[in-house]
């Protein structure tokens, strides 16, 4: 297991995971002093640094008004962001907004439309959204829905 640094975080595997949990059922003793946040990479954690996000702003992201643009984009696969606003009733400059928030957070891309157009596409298959409620700290992880690997992020109970 690879110990990134002393206090932040750990990259390993699940596997390793596992075994380290199993480690501490057996021994509480081996807790202390381990990070509470694990990754399956190192590129996946230098993302997870930069991609803060708390909790109360992925729900209002998250609003029904939202999750209908990002099931219209999933369903109709729109040619261009003013496809898109016609599809939902949106204006393409609020559209445009929450669109950005979106693709900042990995749950979708741009792909180059024809005519300098940007065409939406959903790469996300969930979000999880862990709240802890002991004060130590919440985690937002998005799973990719093209095959790709999300980010592993556990978070250890205090």
């Amino acid at each position: 297991m690879k110990k990134e640094s002393q206090t932040t975080y750990k990259v390993g595997s699940l596997r390793e995971f596992a075994e380290w949990t199993k480690s501490v059922v057996r021994d509480r003793k081996r807790a202390p002093g381990v990070p509470r946040r694990w990754f399956d990479s190192d590129e996946t954690a230098a993302r997870a640094a930069t991609d803060r996000v708390s909790a109360e702003t992925m729900v209002k992201l998250l609003s029904p008004g939202n999750l209908a643009v990002l099931q219209a984009i999933r369903h109709h696969r729109p040619a261009s962001m003013r496809e898109l606003a016609t599809l939902t009733g949106r204006k393409e400059a609020s559209l445009s907004r929450t669109l950005k928030r979106f693709a900042e957070l990995g749950i979708v891309s741009f792909q180059d439309g024809p005519h300098r157009t940007r065409v939406p596409a959903l790469i996300a298959s969930r979000v999880h959204l862990e709240i802890d409620l002991t004060g130590h700290g919440s985690a937002v992880a998005v799973d990719g829905a093209r095959g790709g690997r999300g980010r592993l992020t556990i978070g250890l109970a205090g």
